[in-house]
């Protein structure tokens, strides 16, 4: 659901654009709670990823597609605020380098795309989570429900702007049923692909899904004169090394598998439009579409310009997205990591010389 420029009036997306810088400056304060030597390269990975999944279009109707938007994956894994920090990153590479989604429009899809699916999603997560038992099944049933409900959501939301902001005339009841009616469609899509992601993370690294820190397991329970009381907890000896290694296989899986995906797989990606492409196109919403800013992009709609064999072009502009992103955003998480460092007067005063 990348938005191109002049779907939406100049003040609408000026205001959207404000509104982005402001959740963006939030999130970067937030994300120092939630970033930590072992999160901030998953955060990096998580954003290249994201990049990657975004280019498998799918398809969930007669000549429409769909594909990930990523708000819950990433809320999920790496906590709500380093989650839009993701999500802007891999929009502002996007609109940047590959002409997708309006520049003037970045505010407006850092919005639709970003904030509000990371809400939506963690907040529908959190609440589930909560109600249900504390198992791995149930984090991966509560993963897919939030990833449904946050892409629906997330038309609605441009659709709101829409009716406030939009460039053409058309009755907002229809715009909001044809949004809101692909969208769970596409939603059905995010959902499995959120799931099984969440799912297979939490069945190798538990550790490292931030959903579900401290709330996976429930306390073991003895029964102490007729009375249930919680065992105490177990001491375990860390053992840094171990975590290390196991930390950076991880990582370097997660990273080929983006490679794989944006490399290879999106070859075989739908070619039919998204969802909002299709009501676009359907309900006049484009009628004032402008010309991306980076058409003259070299690697302009997720090929590269000088290659004509479009297998080796998408592939090559898919894994030159996945690196950009990967250094960008692990730059930008590092970054942040480094403030929350410094904040605590630097990794060299540790917990006991605080003491």
């Amino acid at each position: 659901m990348h938005v191109p420029d002049g779907f939406i009036d100049a003040p609408v997306s000026v205001a959207a654009g404000v509104f982005a810088a402001g959740a963006v400056a939030v999130s970067l304060r937030g994300a120092r709670r939630e970033l930590d030597e072992r999160t901030a390269p998953l955060a990096g990975l998580v954003a290249a990823f994201i990049f990657a999944v975004q280019m498998l279009n799918f398809p969930v109707a007669a000549g429409t597609s769909g594909h990930l938007m990523g708000g819950a994956l990433a809320a999920i894994l790496v906590g709500p605020y380093t989650a839009v920090l993701c999500l802007s990153v891999v929009l502002l590479m996007q609109g940047i380098f590959f002409a997708d989604g309006g520049l003037t429009a970045l505010g407006v899809n850092i919005t639709v795309m970003g904030v509000v699916t990371v809400v939506v999603a963690y907040g529908v997560f959190r609440l589930l989570t909560g109600l249900l038992p504390r198992t791995r099944r149930s984090a991966t049933a509560s993963a897919f429900v939030a990833a449904l409900v946050s892409v629906p959501a997330s038309a609605a939301a441009f659709t709101l702007l829409y009716w406030i902001g939009g460039t053409t005339d058309i009755p907002i009841g229809k715009v909001f049923t044809a949004m809101v009616g692909v969208h769970i469609l596409i939603g059905i899509g995010e959902a499995v692909i959120t799931a099984l992601t969440v799912g297979a993370v939490l069945a190798v690294r538990p550790d490292l899904v931030h959903g579900v820190q401290g709330t996976l397991t429930a306390p073991l329970k003895l029964r102490v004169d007729g009375e249930l009381v919680d065992a105490p907890a177990p001491t375990r000896e860390p053992e840094p090394a171990t975590a290390h290694r196991s930390n950076r296989g991880f990582l370097i899986t997660g990273l080929v598998s983006a490679f794989l995906l944006a490399g290879f797989v999106s070859f075989y990606a739908s070619a039919s439009p998204d969802g909002l492409e299709r009501v676009a196109a359907d309900q006049g919403i484009d009628e004032k579409a402008e010309e991306h800013g980076a058409a003259d992009s070299p690697l302009a709609d997720y090929g590269v310009g000088d290659i004509a064999n479009a297998r080796l072009s998408g592939g090559l502009a898919g894994v030159i997205g996945v690196s950009a992103t990967v250094v960008v955003g692990t730059g930008v998480f590092w970054v942040v990591r480094r403030r929350r460092e410094d904040e605590r007067g630097g990794p060299a005063r540790s917990d006991h010389e605080n003491a």
